[in-house]
């Protein structure tokens, strides 16, 4: 049966795409990785031989055709993971659940003023109030499910899952911006960068060479 097949962006800067790979390469999913230069011509003539939306991530999975990260890890929950991707307890799925929901559809101040930059490094570029305001909840969030629910592991539920692998573009953004988080949203911060898989995407995104104007500007110390 021929492997499936997942279409990301830039490892440098595609935050979306990150999470499904990560969660097919944490559990050792085999697939067959296609990478499409984010705005580029050729990424505008070829995304919608993949995605119905002309964005990334898309998998493809036999006849299927499936776009939107939180969608694919679901999916590969499901097809995969014998559904290890949630936590095994009904409530603690239910916040699991709500917390990935969460980062899905907010921290809308988060992601463009701290865009993903798998090459940054801390400078002198600061946010405003709207965007700490996001970084305040994320920390407060990580927190409280780490105190409730992380005795088993490392990570937001004691074993790595989807929710992690949501979260784990924001922690690569904290990163690269010089967030500095203490406690139990620290430790987990660092879990997240030790996991090997985000070590291996982003010594891939530190070698590509493409750069997006916008983004790779706030590289530099305002």
């Amino acid at each position: 049966m021929d492997r499936p097949v997942l279409v990301i962006g830039n490892k440098n800067y595609s935050s979306w795409s990150l999470r499904p790979w990560l969660l097919l390469r944490h559990f050792g999913v085999a697939f067959d990785e296609v990478r499409l230069a984010l705005d580029t011509a050729d990424f505008a003539s070829q995304v919608r031989q993949h995605s119905p939306t002309g964005k990334v991530p898309a998998l493809r999975d036999g006849a299927l055709q499936l776009w939107d990260s939180l969608a694919i890890c679901e999916y590969a929950n499901e097809r995969w993971l014998d559904g290890h991707g949630w936590p095994a307890d009904l409530a603690q799925r239910a916040r699991a659940r709500a917390a990935a929901a969460e980062m899905h559809s907010g921290f809308t101040a988060l992601r463009t003023q701290l865009p993903m930059n798998s090459r940054r490094q801390p400078g002198g570029y600061r946010w405003d109030a709207a965007a700490q305001a996001d970084i305040d909840r994320v920390c407060a969030l990580w927190g409280t499910l780490r105190g409730d629910h992380g005795a088993g592991g490392d990570f937001l539920f004691g074993q790595f899952g989807i929710v992690d692998a949501m979260y784990a573009p924001v922690a690569i953004r904290f990163d690269g911006y010089g967030v500095m988080l203490e406690g139990e949203a620290g430790r987990y911060l660092q879990a997240l960068l030790a996991l090997p898989a985000v070590r291996e995407w982003r010594q891939a995104g530190a070698g590509e060479s493409e750069q997006l104007a916008a983004t790779d500007a706030l590289r530099k110390p305002l």
